[in-house]
């Protein structure tokens, strides 16, 4: 039967019509008004913002500058830091404990996690702390020895329990309850062929979850688990009603001397959004590692993307100067 198409060879696509015919008009995307107009209003009121906190005098930057590297400011980072740090290692180590525990066959080991993570996910961090800082009324003396039987070492809970460790220990205990939970969700979103697969191997249900299960988990734990450093970052600050000499005591105690409030609250607040963006750079990095394995395409890093949009504005800049470049057709007028 004659047609007016003509049939490719098979295994090949059919050439497309040469778009650069000058007969044909070139065409060009939609303008979209409001969506520029939007974004104007949006830069004007930012300015605005940005232009009364640099003018207002206030805020005291020459104040501000001079704190901020100052020695008991660098030193309450410092603590601050580490109690992040060693809050997130325990408390993901002991809610990885946790989350196999909700995800065993035995009842009991999975009634016991339960309860913990709706304990210390149902009371508040503060009433916790407060209730740690307070522990010697309770338990005057900690004693290791033969349950229900004698003791042979005895130490005053006074003498051992001190500020810090009473944070990090309440701090550990309620992000072990989320952690439990992130871990646990990670764990649900994995294949359970996956597991069937490492058992047909011969694979021990140990090693099924050390290199099977985990590896593959981490893409759902990663970014739950670099909210929650975020968020243990910030969270440290409350240790401050303990007398603990994080970021923001110390720069309580400077501005208890000086009266100087809000120059000193804003060494405390860049130091925070400074280590935050760092923590987020680096969230964003073990995502794209974790997602090597994945059917999706990586994300592109910031400086590809902005490698990407500079090329496609040089392109577009090389279009619209050509010699024989022709007025646009379509879209709005």
């Amino acid at each position: 039967m004659p047609s007016d198409v003509t049939s490719a060879p098979a295994g090949k696509l059919p050439e497309r019509a040469d778009t650069t015919d000058p007969d044909l008009p070139r065409i060009v995307p939609r303008r979209h008004i409001g969506r520029w107009a939007t974004a104007a209003a949006a830069l004007l009121v930012f300015a605005m913002v940005l232009n009364s906190v640099v003018h207002n005098r206030a805020f005291r930057w020459d104040v501000v500058g001079r704190h901020f590297t100052t020695a008991a400011v660098l030193d309450g980072l410092l603590l601050t830091l580490w109690l992040t740090g060693a809050v997130m290692v325990l408390g993901f180590l002991l809610g990885t404990v946790l989350a196999v525990m909700r995800l065993s066959g035995n009842p009991v080991l999975r009634t016991l996690s339960w309860g913990y993570v709706w304990i210390f996910r149902s009371t508040p961090l503060l009433v916790q702390l407060l209730f740690w800082f307070n522990i010697g009324a309770l338990y005057p003396a900690l004693g290791l020895g033969v349950p229900f039987g004698p003791e042979f070492v005895t130490v005053e809970t006074v003498n051992l329990l001190g500020p810090t460790l009473t944070a990090v220990i309440g701090l550990t205990l309620h992000e072990s309850a989320y952690a439990a939970e992130v871990v646990r969700g990670g764990i649900l979103s994995v294949d359970p062929g996956q597991t069937e697969a490492a058992q047909a191997l011969g694979l021990s249900g140990r090693r099924t979850l050390r290199r099977v299960v985990i590896p593959q988990a981490m893409r759902s734990i990663v970014p739950t688990a670099g909210n929650m450093l975020i968020g243990t970052l910030k969270g440290t600050s409350i240790v401050s009603v303990l007398a603990v000499h994080d970021l923001l005591y110390s720069v309580q105690l400077i501005y208890n001397q000086t009266y100087q409030v809000i120059p000193l609250l804003m060494v405390a607040t860049l130091w925070y959004v400074a280590v935050t963006s760092v923590l987020s750079a680096g969230q964003y990095y073990v995502e794209r590692y974790y997602a090597r394995g994945d059917s999706r395409t990586l994300p592109p890093t910031p400086l590809q993307r902005l490698r990407g949009r500079l090329s496609a504005a040089r392109t577009r800049l090389s279009a619209a100067t050509a010699p024989d470049a022709r007025p646009a057709t379509g879209g709005d007028r």
